[in-house]
């Protein structure tokens, strides 16, 4: 035996951080030879043989001592060669294969250096697992960040989830566990099994993985996540090109578990609904659909934001290839896709993320940074370089691997601020003693400039709810840098107006006028989302005031108002076709609604309508955050609850006139402003008998008469149905 007693339980052991250094072919001091040692517990005879070159020597290796350690010495050979090992097991069944310890590092010392730095974009093509083929040799290759580890080694189904058969090495200070194991192959099953900082063993997945087991099962699965073969290159060239904030966006927002039902429990799979929903949506008129987070997570109820796997969509409804197939199909058929993304905070399953090495690796130690007061989850150290790595790479892949278009960050303001629902004495100032989390902001900033230099085209939504200021401005002019902001003041303020009953609507016309003092602040998206329709909320018909007739009218009135007012547009699933009950994530849409009479189905084709309007009439979005976009013609009648505006765009050249009459009481001759003279179309009509209406209305549309009124120089007499949105275009 040439090892030290001290090298030999080092291996035998498990506590040896760079295996390779023992294991393996070396070559003896002098020249003298060449020793070749191999680590396999399941072998009851080892033996090795020259792979290419064969001249070289063929010798047995021979067990040290009754371990499972076997070592053999060739004095012929004067320097290490490619080998192969001929194992016969104690079964007495043989097999070929190299050896794991005689490959190079996969990664190299800047790949290291970047990643220490937290700029190694592309991480995700270094750590996780990687399909590689290494001197004609096809195996995969593992990699994981765990610093704090006293020993890691891939477990699968290739060795039996045996940590003595693959133990990793160490590559120098990096904190990164490396080995490429020949012949492990796509859909191998896989974990790391780590002997963390204190002693204990742990089975963790693996943080970068592309595939997962279905929950409740947790292995990661070696999957070639490259291999897709991509037909929506016209859309991604034409994407790179476009200006989102001087065009059309109008969101579906989508739970791909609870869209449809194909049976009593069966979700669409993402296959199925690059038929279904894609079809669905086009139709409809939306330009994009919104996914809730479609990255692997454990526990269903949290709607995909608490998650398990951040590199990896969720195999509940397909393979990687299966998801990339719907991304394709929904650019094939013109419409963007956006996914929810969820840097805010993890949850604190034992073998994900958490405590990944015996330490607070990806979360603070203190809980009074590290810990989510209101969702129990863990939040991410901002400050650490690796993390931050982790997390703006991940960006980037759901980018360029997946080629999605937009990614809404959920729960930016608990990112943003130290004492987020936290009370005094539970939380720890930042450098300067304020509640600003400083780490987080240079981390949101760094995110935002990343994604739109390296992935032109894409958007970034920000769901943040204070008034925190510059969110959608530039870094470089002190600003966040997202692309657009979630509205969650006029989300509010919309919603506890339409949810009043009429007569008590002329108290609080500001609910609705207060939104454009804001406005220009930031680049709006005027959200109704799956929040709204949860919780004991209701559904948005549900909070309705009135009988039937005056509910569907409202949300008819409520729906319109939020595609004629500036910023642009998102609507949850169901909302479309006046669900009557709350979104329940294990349910489905009430599709059944569409044939109970025309109050649904209205509603639907109102939607598709907008929609077409919307998209057609370059007034209502060319200029959404220029100063000329909107102008109030009449925002004071409030015993009347009227209200009248203007949309246009930056030079006036196109018009639209948008009248409001927001109470069950029916209205004829009431004069309002014009901006220009002429005849002016009746272009929507929310009353309109096709939809659910009372068919009221202008019989066609008004001829406008030179009488100045509302600061405009010219004014006409209007119908306005009860509680009703009424369009006028000027022909």
């Amino acid at each position: 035996m040439l090892l030290t007693r001290e090298e030999l339980d080092s291996l035998i052991n498990l506590k040896h951080r760079s295996p390779h250094e023992l294991l393996g072919m070396h070559p003896l001091g002098n020249g003298s030879g060449i020793v070749a040692r191999a680590l396999i517990p399941d072998a009851q005879k080892v033996s090795l043989s020259p792979t290419h070159e064969k001249a070289k020597p063929a010798f047995d290796l021979e067990r040290i001592d009754g371990t499972d350690l076997f070592e053999g010495v060739s004095k012929k050979a004067k320097e290490v060669y490619a080998y192969d090992l001929t194992i016969t097991s104690k079964e007495g069944s043989k097999r070929h294969t190299r050896d794991a310890y005689s490959f190079l590092p996969t990664l190299g010392e800047t790949d290291l250096f970047l990643f220490g730095q937290g700029n190694e974009l592309r991480i995700y093509d270094k750590l996780g697992s990687h399909l590689r083929v290494i001197d004609g040799v096809s195996g995969t290759s593992f990699a994981v960040w765990a610093p704090n580890a006293q020993r890691v080694s891939v477990v699968g189904s290739f060795n039996g989830w045996d940590g003595r058969a693959n133990p990793m090495r160490l590559l120098g200070v990096s904190g990164v566990w490396e080995l490429f194991i020949p012949g492990v192959g796509e859909g191998t099953l896989y974990k790391y099994e780590i002997r963390d900082t204190h002693g204990a063993i742990v089975l963790k997945t693996d943080p970068f993985a592309t595939f997962s087991e279905p929950p409740p099962k947790q292995a990661s699965i070696v999957w070639d996540v490259e291999k897709f073969q991509w037909n929506d290159a016209s859309w991604m060239e034409a994407r790179a090109k476009v200006d989102w904030l001087r065009e059309p966006v109008s969101v579906y927002e989508v739970h791909l578990g609870s869209w449809r039902k194909t049976g009593i429990a069966e979700s669409l799979g993402y296959r199925e609904a690059a038929t279904e929903l894609v079809q669905y949506v086009k139709e409809m008129g939306f330009t994009h659909v919104e996914f809730m987070p479609l990255s692997e997570h454990a526990y269903y109820p949290s709607w995909g934001y608490q998650i398990t796997g951040f590199y990896a969509p969720t195999s509940r409804y397909g393979t990687p290839e299966d998801l990339q197939f719907m991304v394709d199909a929904f650019h094939n058929a013109g419409i963007g896709v956006i996914v929810d993304w969820v840097p805010a905070h993890f949850p604190r399953d034992e073998w994900a993320l958490a405590k990944f090495d015996g330490t607070a690796l990806f979360e603070h130690e203190d809980p009074r940074k590290g810990s989510h007061q209101d969702w129990g989850t863990l939040i991410f150290n901002y400050g650490r370089h690796e993390v931050r790595n982790f997390l703006t790479a991940n960006a980037l892949f759901w980018c360029k691997r997946y080629h999605i278009d937009g990614l809404r960050v959920d729960a930016v303001a608990s990112m943003l601020y130290l004492d987020y629902s936290r009370k005094e004495g539970e939380w720890i100032p930042n450098q300067f003693g304020g509640r600003e989390n400083l780490e987080a902001v240079e981390f949101l900033r760094s995110f935002n400039h990343l994604v739109h230099t390296e992935c032109p085209g894409v958007i970034t939504v920000a769901e943040e709810s204070t008034a925190w200021p510059l969110v959608t401005r530039p870094p470089y002019l002190g600003g966040l840098g997202f692309s657009i902001k979630w509205n969650m003041g006029w989300m509010h303020d919309t919603l506890n107006y339409f949810g009043r009953d009429s007569i008590y609507r002329k108290y609080h016309q500001n609910d609705l006028t207060f939104a454009m003092l804001y406005h220009h602040n930031e680049n709006f998206m005027l959200p109704l989302s799956h929040d709204e329709v949860v919780h004991g909320k209701g559904s948005l018909l549900r909070r309705m005031p009135g009988d039937d007739w005056q509910r569907f009218a409202n949300l008819r009135t409520l729906l319109a108002y939020q595609w004629l007012f500036p910023g642009k547009k998102l609507l949850f699933m169901g909302c479309e076709l006046a669900q009557s009950g709350e979104w329940n994530a294990n349910g489905s849409v009430d599709w059944w609604l569409l044939g109970a009479g025309p109050y649904h189905v209205g509603i639907q084709k109102l939607v598709r309508d907008l929609n077409a309007f919307y998209q057609q009439e370059k007034a209502l979005w060319h200029a959404d955050y220029d100063n000329a976009g909107f102008f109030w013609i009449d925002c004071t009648d409030a015993d009347s609850a009227v209200f009248s505006f203007v949309r246009q765009t930056a030079d006036a050249s196109s018009q639209v006139v948008v009248v409001m009459n927001l109470t069950p009481v029916f209205r004829a001759g009431y004069r309002i402003g014009f901006p220009q003279g002429g005849f002016w179309r009746e272009a929507v009509n929310t009353d309109a008998e096709f939809y659910g209406g009372s068919n009221q209305g202008n019989l066609g549309g008004i001829n406008t008469e030179p009488f100045p009124m509302h600061n405009q120089g010219f004014s006409a007499a209007v119908t306005l149905p009860p509680q009703s949105v009424i369009v006028f275009k000027r022909t």
